[in-house]
């Protein structure tokens, strides 16, 4: 009588968040068993999680209840706290050592933005090198995934009200800037599909959709969801700087609101300029590597509820 495969087991750091949520879902849908982590006791915000996931509490800044909530996984899903903006290194570090002290045999990290090809470039790109060397450093098996740009982020509290509202998408790119923005549910997919390729254990990749777009291509697509026109309307970096902390509203002090707005002013100021096009991938390589059907922004646009109502929405992330 053929005995049957245990089912594996993936930890997912971050549940209750976009990212985090995005992962939970494809891997529980891919038929793993999942370790849903986050401090909240009620990460799925009163809906109840399917049969194979089970909630675990953790604290990323508490390594020793990392290993406890690690034991017996088979892999970690690690995404970075978007407003722990400043410790990306530190914190990997921790999920790598808590990984390697449980018996894990993979940590895959979902970087949430482009991955450098050598040191120096700044904001969050300087923490993927820093953080990718600690994760190496660590001893535990490890795949990295830098995600350029979500296409999620349209459903946000600083981009869904004007696209709905108003019919324009607000974003900080020139009207020129290309980008190959993935759909959140591809991410994990792609994440799962690493775990059993040995090649991919100690390798990094940027990640992006399928298409290469400008914010205007974007604009077209929800116009063909929404059924009606959609205008791209760019703003300044420091504009978009102050309406995503705004977003937040009294989730954040004021200290934390002028630290945001700057540094993510800055950040869109250096993606509208850099040389190395922080939002762009070559697909062409990443689709002969990781072999999988990814969601055009049309697509993707099309399955998502763009109904006028007043529901709860992330603020941001």
């Amino acid at each position: 009588m053929p005995t049957s495969t245990p089912t594996r087991t993936i930890a997912v750091i971050g549940a209750s968040g976009r990212q985090g949520g995005a992962q939970v879902r494809q891997a529980s849908a891919a038929g793993f068993n999942v370790r849903a982590l986050s401090r909240s006791p009620d990460p799925f915000y009163g809906q109840e999680p399917p049969e194979n996931v089970e909630v675990v509490a953790a604290d990323l800044y508490y390594e020793a209840s990392l290993v406890r909530a690690f034991e017996g996984a088979d892999a970690v899903f690690h995404t970075h706290p978007l407003r722990a903006r400043q410790d990306r290194a530190v914190l990997v570090r921790s999920v790598g050592r808590a990984a390697k002290a449980a018996g894990v045999k993979r940590v895959v990290w979902n970087t949430s933005s482009w991955i450098p090809d050598r040191p120096g470039d700044p904001h969050t790109y300087a923490g993927n090198t820093a953080g990718i060397n600690e994760l190496w450093r660590s001893g535990v098996g490890g795949t990295v995934f830098g995600s350029v740009l979500f296409m999620d982020n349209m459903l946000t509290n600083w981009a869904r009200p004007s696209i709905v509202n108003e019919g324009k998408f607000i974003y900080a790119h020139r009207p020129d800037l290309w980008a190959n923005w993935i759909s959140l549910d591809d991410v994990p997919r792609i994440m799962i599909h690493s775990l059993d390729r040995p090649d991919m254990e100690g390798a990094w990749m940027n990640i992006g959709g399928p298409e290469r777009l400008q914010p205007g291509d974007v604009a077209k697509a929800l116009s063909g969801a929404l059924g009606r026109s959609i205008e791209y309307v760019a703003c300044t970096p420091a504009e978009f700087g102050k309406r995503l902390a705004y977003a937040y509203g009294d989730e954040m002090g004021p200290a934390e609101r002028a630290a945001i707005e700057t540094s993510i002013g800055a950040f869109y100021e250096y993606n509208n300029t850099a040389p190395t096009r922080p939002f762009e991938v070559d697909t062409d390589a990443m689709l002969e590597r990781i072999p999988i059907e990814l969601e055009t922004v049309a697509t993707w646009a099309r399955r998502q509820d763009w109904s006028n109502s007043n529901a709860p929405r992330p603020p941001a992330g």
